[in-house]
């Protein structure tokens, strides 16, 4: 088929998923194979997911009052239109508390992705935010495309580089050069970044991997359609599993959280908030469960094309 404009070609092939040296929902690493595809050379952004909009009507769920049967018990003044925003706090913090940088902010969505006060202007071409998995879905839907799976992203995150850390090689800097928009300094408090990635930051700003594809790491997480699992399931000894998915969201709840009953997808990539002394996971096999009705200021996605069977 004829390359799609703005889309890369990921090879057909078998590579290791996962891995065995960091956090423990990667493993175990184990052979997967995926059919060839296409994928977005970089994330979506505000201004192509505007035009969507523009063309559609679409109205994101972070622009609809949370349904009060979803969230039993919670305060009806939060139950408004709102995502969640991440606030810098002036010093350090307890690390296991993501409530001192993470706040429920009300009139935050895509056009004001930090609240109410916040806009895009000047951000066409950063990655778009605070959307939901489900207004990830109709945008693919609108754009003739479809979401990857959790193994397309990784095989596309890796490049072509089979097992190495990073999207780029094992080296988190080479030759002293940051390769993806992440956090620089001490997080939360300390962001020595230039103010141009102190958030999202136009997409293509870091070279691109093997592929061409831009911003595999860091900038912002991208949902995938695979529900989250607590680890991976371990391949067969007889063979790689083919076009793998978790389709079922039996294993996604978080049990004791607020939302509990809600699934989880999987996201990737990590963000612009991933730091290595807290979220070393602006890597390829790095994976987060994320509810399916969560909207936040650094989460996005991307898409992909699949080619004809």
């Amino acid at each position: 088929m004829a390359a799609p404009e703005g889309m890369a070609r990921v090879p057909e092939g078998a590579f290791l998923m996962g891995s065995d040296r960091f956090y423990p929902e990667e493993r175990p690493a184990h052979r997967v194979s995926v059919d060839g595809f296409w994928m977005d050379e970089h994330p979506v952004t505000v201004a192509e997911f505007g035009r969507f909009v523009a063309a559609t009507g679409y109205v994101t769920l972070a622009e609809q009052a949370p349904d009060p049967a979803d969230y039993p018990g919670a305060d009806p003044a939060l139950l408004v239109p709102g995502a969640l925003v991440f606030t810098q706090p002036s010093g350090p913090v307890d690390l296991r508390d993501h409530r001192h940088w993470w706040s429920w902010v009300p009139g935050a969505q895509w056009r004001h992705p930090e609240g109410p006060d916040s806009d895009v202007e000047g951000r066409d071409d950063h990655p778009v935010t605070q959307v939901a998995y489900e207004d990830a879905a109709a945008y693919a839907a609108w754009a003739g495309k479809a979401l990857p799976t959790e193994a397309e992203w990784e095989r596309a995150a890796r490049g072509g580089l089979e097992g190495a850390v990073f999207c780029w090689g094992d080296d988190p800097a080479p030759g002293g050069r940051a390769m993806a928009n992440t956090w620089q300094g001490r997080f939360p408090w300390e962001n020595l970044a230039r103010a141009e990635e102190a958030r999202t930051s136009a997409v293509g700003r870091f070279p691109p991997n093997g592929y061409g594809l831009s911003d595999m790491a860091g900038n912002v997480w991208e949902w995938t359609t695979d529900f989250f699992t607590p680890h991976h399931e371990p391949s067969k000894a007889c063979c790689a599993p083919h076009n793998p998915r978790v389709e079922s969201p039996e294993h996604s709840h978080e049990p004791g959280a607020p939302g509990a009953h809600i699934p989880r997808r999987v996201i990737k990539g990590g963000s612009h908030l991933c730091a290595p002394s807290y979220c070393l996971r602006y890597r390829p096999a790095a994976r987060q469960g994320e509810a399916v009705d969560t909207a936040t200021s650094h989460i996005g996605f991307r898409c992909v094309v699949r080619e004809p069977a």
